[in-house]
């Protein structure tokens, strides 16, 4: 049911698609944010979002069919846990969904790959291991730093 994932949250899916079918990867050397990169970014999150709504999917329809009517209590209890981790992860990815949404209106507002607190432009390999990402990483870290001293107080 659950796929497995890298480390990015993204999994293998999509890998074909965003390369445009010819190899393509985002090189430091052209342009940053060119027409060409926009498009690998766009569709690398189009698959990931079209491979998350697959997922997402696949679980209703397993709901549906796999109804909790277990005469245990023990085996119920452990499919009612079963589905409520599926439920959650499910939850996770739908708010993903919407980091994916946003990432893609920046790229068709001409934001995308650009830092939201200083402007500078985000890595091409940060950009690779997290497509939704807003934050060049030491912005990313300044904010986590705030972050857990505002926890502290």
């Amino acid at each position: 049911m659950a796929t497995a994932y890298d480390r990015t949250g993204q999994g293998d899916h999509g890998r074909e698609a965003a390369n445009d079918g010819d190899g393509y990867r985002p090189r430091p050397d052209e342009p940053f944010m060119c027409e060409r990169q926009q498009e690998y970014f766009r569709a690398k999150l189009l698959d990931w979002k079209e491979a998350i709504l697959r997922e997402a999917q696949g679980t209703l329809s397993q709901l549906q069919v796999d109804s909790l009517r277990e005469a245990d209590l023990n085996d119920r209890a452990s499919s009612e846990t079963d589905w409520s981790i599926e439920l959650r992860t499910r939850d996770r990815q739908r708010k993903l969904i919407a980091k994916i949404d946003a990432a893609l209106r920046r790229i068709d507002d001409g934001e995308y790959g650009y830092c939201e607190v200083t402007g500078e432009p985000i890595s091409l390999g940060r950009l690779e291991a997290r497509p939704i990402a807003t934050m060049t990483v030491e912005a990313q870290e300044r904010h986590e730093r705030q972050e857990k001293v505002s926890r502290e107080d």
